[in-house]
């Protein structure tokens, strides 16, 4: 589980560099090439500045990469900057000013910048890590509290040994006998006053409270004491037994908060994930309309009733939104009581069993995502009538209304879609839903996306 923070000092750094070195690779590209530097020149390196910094921000480039392969954050950066790139395009596109910019210099400069970025992070780690191996910015650390919170922390720890700082024990006030002491990956040192003297005497200067949350006294007392030393002291609460959805420090005023159960979309990524959304719809919805008439031709010859058929469902924050879709039953259950379609279900109809098997029958919806109603990618929506049952009888359902509901998600592409005939059916796809909110990149959307069109619209459980 991750809490979003951006806090660090170094990551103004990192803006500045990685901003440098987009406005340089241009301007040295384009002079080396066309001989000068124009105006548009700096206006495109200055979208790509600000539309690169955005990305960044959205997912999370600027955070710590200490315990992370460079491999990683070099796959991070080359998405960032391709995603970039697709925008800057757009904009000259619509703005009709490509011809303003030489085709070879953009290209070098769309493939020279990424390799820079990636090239000086690279050197970067490769300073610290020397400047550690010879002693410098290396800490020795204690950990008050030989709990499983504090377990975590100290394999971490000892796990990358990149970070520079250096694990001594566990320091505990209970008792030897009641602490399984030869499980724990560090020695156990005795109690906390013994702690508090290394502390005082400069021989460790981290040290980690990891205590659980009910035992605000200790908690108390132990900062108290530690606030006679120049060590730096930190709380390590057991937050992550709660399982958080988008987790994230904040503040009112001058009182911090910690968000326990948030939505992903906020800031530049709610307007990133609208604009995928409004493109995204636009193009596909273009490229359909021949499909989209001929099912509709399809539905009104084949039984009697309307072509769309609209249902209430829980959108967004648990309001209520109509969806669209080609009708495929004789009868369109609406009210308290809906009946999930099952195999063979007498209701729907043999043009509409087509539909279903093949998904067709959601297509309307792409207009749900021109509305604002729905996303492409996210939680499936229920009938009302679902939710309220199942609200009461798997835990966490709601949660997944913190986004918008989507046509399709990550439960629809990991084999959970159509019919959940059993409790364990809806618990997995609720799961699912919770992991996506969780994890929610543009990445991510994309490639939920492109596993739809090869292996989502048909299933076996589709009635």
């Amino acid at each position: 589980m991750e809490i979003n923070s951006s806090n660090s000092k170094t990551t103004i750094i990192y803006r500045i560099v990685d901003s440098l070195i987009i406005w340089c690779t241009l301007y040295f590209v384009t002079l080396s090439y066309t001989g000068q530097f124009t105006s548009t020149n700096f206006l495109a390196s200055t979208y790509a500045i600000l539309v690169f910094l955005l990305i960044a921000e959205r997912d999370y480039i600027y955070r710590s990469w200490r315990v992370h392969r460079l491999s990683e954050e070099a796959f991070s950066l080359c998405k960032g900057w391709l995603f970039t790139c697709i925008v800057l395009v757009f904009i000259a596109f619509f703005s009709k000013t490509s011809t303003d910019y030489s085709r070879v210099a953009s290209g070098f400069w769309f493939v020279i910048t990424p390799i820079l970025l990636v090239l000086w992070r690279a050197l970067a780690r490769y300073v610290l890590r020397k400047a550690r191996d010879y002693g410098y910015n290396r800490r020795r650390a204690i950990i008050i509290g030989a709990t499983k919170t504090g377990v975590q922390l100290a394999e971490q720890l000892l796990n990358h040994p990149e970070l520079g700082i250096e694990p001594v024990g566990f320091y505990d006030d209970r008792l030897e006998n009641r602490l399984e002491t030869e499980k724990l990956p560090l020695p156990f040192k005795g109690n906390v006053e013994k702690a508090l003297k290394l502390a005082q005497k400069g021989i460790v200067q981290h040290v980690y409270i990891a205590m659980p949350m009910k035992a605000n006294t200790r908690i108390h007392t132990y900062l108290g004491q530690f606030s006679d030393c120049t060590a730096n002291t930190y709380l390590i609460p057991d937050f992550f037994t709660y399982n958080l959805i988008q987790s994230r420090f904040s503040s009112i005023g001058n009182i911090p908060t910690l968000s326990v159960h948030d939505t992903p979309f906020y800031g530049a990524s709610s307007w990133i994930k609208r604009l995928q959304d409004v493109v995204l719809s636009s193009v596909i919805i273009a490229l359909i309309s021949p499909v989209l008439i001929a099912v509709a031709i399809g539905v009104k010859l084949t039984s009697p009733g309307p072509i769309i058929f609209k249902q209430y469902r829980y959108g967004l924050d648990g309001k209520r939104i109509k969806v669209w879709k080609f009708r495929s039953m004789s009868s369109m259950d609406n009210g308290k009581i809906v009946k999930q379609a099952t195999k063979n279900d007498p209701r729907i109809t043999s043009f509409g069993a087509f539909l279903r098997r093949t998904s067709l029958d959601e297509l309307p919806q792409f207009f749900n995502v021109i509305q604002g109603h729905m996303s492409i990618v996210g939680p499936r929506p229920h009938a009302v009538a679902h939710n309220e049952e199942y609200r009461t009888i798997v835990e966490r359902y709601m949660l997944r209304h913190k986004v918008k509901p989507g046509i399709t998600g990550l439960a629809q592409v990991s084999g959970y879609r159509g019919e959940t005939d059993t409790l364990e059916k809806m618990e997995k796809r609720v799961e699912f839903d919770l992991k996506y909110i969780q994890s929610w990149s543009t990445w991510l959307d994309l490639k939920i996306i492109f596993k739809t069109v090869f292996k989502g619209f048909i299933g076996k459980t589709a009635y």
